[in-house]
């Protein structure tokens, strides 16, 4: 494989997260992050349960924040932070002239166990929250 022009960096403004498609075997899709220390392109959902990025995460600074669970990530370093307990998985991102490139081989997934899919009220530790 090779770098792939994956949009020009205008299309993702500071501090702001882009679903795109790589043109690769049918396509593949991934998210382009604009953060303090430049572009980071990763699998469009959070590792945690599947959450759309592009949706649910914010950058302040270096740090993705998917908002659904709070978990995050320091884009500059890859360290994890607050409430996150499993790594982010990144393309190689670099910037041509006006464009985003990425090295794409093959498409990104995590691995979700099923026994980690609960819903929100059991995962805020929400049992009986009946306002009425």
């Amino acid at each position: 494989m090779s770098w792939i022009k994956v949009c020009a960096t205008s299309e993702v403004p500071p501090g702001t997260i882009k679903k795109l498609w790589a043109s690769v075997g049918g396509g593949i899709p991934l998210v382009v992050a604009h953060h303090k220390a430049g572009f980071t392109a990763l699998p469009p959902i959070c590792p945690h349960m599947e959450e759309p990025l592009d949706e649910s995460g914010t950058i302040l600074g270096c740090k993705l924040t998917c908002t659904k669970h709070l978990w995050s990530w320091d884009l500059e370093t890859m360290e994890l932070q607050d409430e996150a307990e499993l790594p982010l998985k990144t393309y190689d991102t670099k910037v041509d002239g006006d464009n985003i490139m990425v090295f794409v081989t093959e498409q990104l997934e995590y691995d979700f166990n099923e026994e980690d899919d609960i819903d929100d009220d059991e995962f805020f530790g929400d049992d009986d929250n009946d306002f009425d």
